[in-house]
């Protein structure tokens, strides 16, 4: 157990990341008391049935109260509603971090209803499934995995330090950056990922014949992989392509120039470009692995077939 951080906690959302921190608050010890908020009656009432905390309320302006932290996680489209909403009730001292995959936006949205007085701390944890809801929150979904902040100039450096120290004990490594800097990155290695998935799938779902046959039977490939990201989310992914529309537009470009330089490739039978992309590109998921940011033990569907067996 880990010594309490924080005597009250107010969690703002209580989906897959909200419920994960609920229950790595909960198995450390982090706080004395866990505040859990969400906009829908039937999502709360399960957050209480899975035991994520000690008090629920449908009102964010009535769970913020007296929390020392409050983690706002919605989707980004509605950081700005809820800060609204929590504004005349946090406590001064208090910290206010967020969980959105985009940043800029976000500090646009919640920083003009921050009180003076509140530390705001914009915070966007790399991690995640393709789950949603409270069911999809697990323990240690931050081990190993990043945290950066992105911390407005003036930002008091204790606050920070003691939200560093929180998402440390929840297993997490802190970096800091600038949000614009921020959106360009995740642009890249998560947005654009997420919407090529999307596009294939939605691909494949328009050729209704092959969807209903092959696509689905002989999934055990490539095209498997591309659906598990395809299912993340809708509402969170829309908000996500709405508030990081510039440095997503400014990969989209890039990728189709990439795209159009392969295609030319492949026409014109010039195998040494092709192989020379494909090696460049294997040596990627290597350092991904060698980061530690995932592992080289791929089972291709069979822990399906050992429940099953």
């Amino acid at each position: 157990m880990s010594s309490v951080q924080f005597d009250r906690i107010a969690l703002i959302g209580i989906g897959l990341i909200g419920s994960s921190i609920a229950y790595d608050i909960r198995r450390l010890g982090l706080a004395k008391e866990i505040v859990v908020s969400t906009r829908k009656p039937e999502t709360l009432k399960r957050a209480e049935e899975l035991g994520l905390g000690d008090r629920y309320t449908i009102s964010a302006a009535e769970a913020v109260v007296d929390a020392d932290l409050v983690i706002v996680s919605v989707p980004v489209g509605a950081s700005g509603s809820v800060a609204e909403e929590i504004s005349a009730h946090l406590k001064p001292g208090a910290i206010v971090t967020d969980v959105g995959s985009t940043k800029a936006s976000v500090i646009a949205q919640m920083q003009p209803h921050i009180p003076a007085g509140v530390h705001f701390i914009p915070g966007h944890p790399l991690a995640g499934t393709e789950k949603s809801g409270p069911d999809a929150g697990f323990p240690g979904l931050f081990d190993g995995r990043w945290c950066i902040f992105t911390p407005i100039p003036g930002t008091d450096e204790a606050a920070i330090q003691k939200l560093r120290h929180f998402w440390e004990t929840l297993g997490s490594r802190v970096d800091e950056m600038d949000a614009e800097h921020h959106d360009k990155v995740l642009a890249i290695v998560s947005h654009l990922p997420h919407i090529i998935a999307y596009n294939i799938v939605g691909t494949a779902d328009d050729l209704e014949t092959v969807t209903e046959s092959e696509v689905i039977k002989y999934s055990a490939s490539g095209f498997r992989d591309f659906t598990r990201l395809a299912a993340s989310d809708p509402t969170m992914w829309r908000d996500v392509c709405l508030h990081n529309r510039d440095a997503i537009l400014e990969m989209l470009a890039r990728f189709s120039e990439d795209l159009a330089s392969l295609q030319r490739a492949i026409r014109w039978g010039e195998g040494d470009k092709i192989f020379e992309l494909f090696t460049r590109t294997r040596a990627i998921r290597r350092s991904i692995i060698q980061a530690g940011q995932d592992v080289d033990a791929p089972d291709f569907g069979r822990h399906a077939l050992d429940k099953k067996n």
